[in-house]
């Protein structure tokens, strides 16, 4: 086949962004998260970071090598993957943990399906979640030197007070990436000012978000209850930067509204219904699953008619 013609796997974008370029935004987006993770875990938070980000790399660059396919390490895909693996880790987790999830989102939800276009679901998610079965007590331990205790949605859903401004400052346990609303929103920010990503699926899924607790999490329009539901737990970060994901998401418009919507009820369902008090990672794999279908029946219709039919 001449150089000339590339076939390649959605989704296909006509811009002067490379992917390379797109995901160097990605990662200076979230630098704040990452650098206040360090900040407020500490020295081990940042060893997990590096390993899993390595591993992440490494992985994708053994596979390619090993069946002697062009290099993509340099888009640096699996550098984002890595990262937002590590800021969904316990920041006292063990450090082969980075190193199996980083192996597992790689390998098996990425290059298996045929590399960057070709996963069916965010890789990242699907690690942590492959985590999160594998090895429950060990991703659901957020005890460390800074802060011991239940993680403030835990407290919350056990009908317990919270202090709301330490959520949205991070000082508060958690996993390393999602304590601070402030590091998260303002590499959002980021994201969006140099258009890599809109407000259609994150606004939607917040939106919706709000509207199921308030009708259904037995508190009604309370402001601090929304509120310690938004700054807690991975809603911010899965809303921006996982949700967003060009790969995974519905292409259409009408199918990104639809997609953050059904991210909201489900995230509602699985924080106010379910036996845990998270539920975004879960949520945003089921949606990545349906997107298929989400896009099915949102593909704007074509004009004109069929041959040989009157007019």
């Amino acid at each position: 086949m001449s150089d000339l013609m590339k076939v390649s796997s959605n989704p296909h974008i006509r811009a002067k962004a490379t992917t390379g370029s797109i995901m160097a935004s990605v990662l200076a987006a979230l630098l704040p998260a990452s650098a206040f993770g360090v900040y407020n875990f500490g020295f081990h938070a940042l060893l997990l970071i590096v390993i899993t980000v390595a591993s992440a790399v490494l992985t994708e660059y053994l596979f390619e090598k090993g069946m002697k396919k062009p290099i993509t390490v340099t888009d640096l895909s699996a550098a984002v993957t890595g990262l937002l693996l590590a800021l969904n880790l316990p920041p006292n987790a063990p450090w082969w943990i980075g190193l199996v999830g980083g192996v597992f989102a790689i390998l098996v939800v990425k290059m298996i399906f045929g590399g960057l276009g070709q996963n069916f679901m965010n890789p990242a998610l699907g690690a942590r979640c492959f985590l999160l079965i594998s090895f429950t007590s060990i991703m659901t331990n957020f005890d460390c030197d800074a802060y011991t205790g239940a993680t403030p949605l835990a407290a919350l859903k056990a009908g317990e007070s919270v202090n709301v401004m330490n959520m949205i400052l991070g000082k508060t346990s958690g996993t390393i990436g999602e304590t601070s609303m402030i590091a998260i929103v303002l590499g959002a920010c980021i994201l969006i000012m140099l258009d890599i990503i809109d407000l259609r699926i994150p606004g939607t899924y917040i939106v919706t978000f709000v509207i199921f607790i308030t009708l259904f999490g037995g508190h009604g329009f309370d402001k601090a209850f929304i509120s310690a539901h938004l700054a807690g737990g991975g809603l911010m970060l899965g809303a921006f930067f996982m949700a967003t994901d060009y790969v995974t998401r519905p292409i259409t418009v009408k199918g990104q509204y639809v997609f953050g919507a059904f991210l909201g009820i489900m995230t509602g369902i699985f924080r106010i219904f379910g036996p845990g008090a998270e539920g975004v990672s879960y949520a945003i794999i089921i949606g990545n699953l349906l997107v298929p279908l989400i896009e099915k029946y949102t593909l704007p219709k074509a004009f004109g008619r069929k041959g040989g039919q009157k007019a």
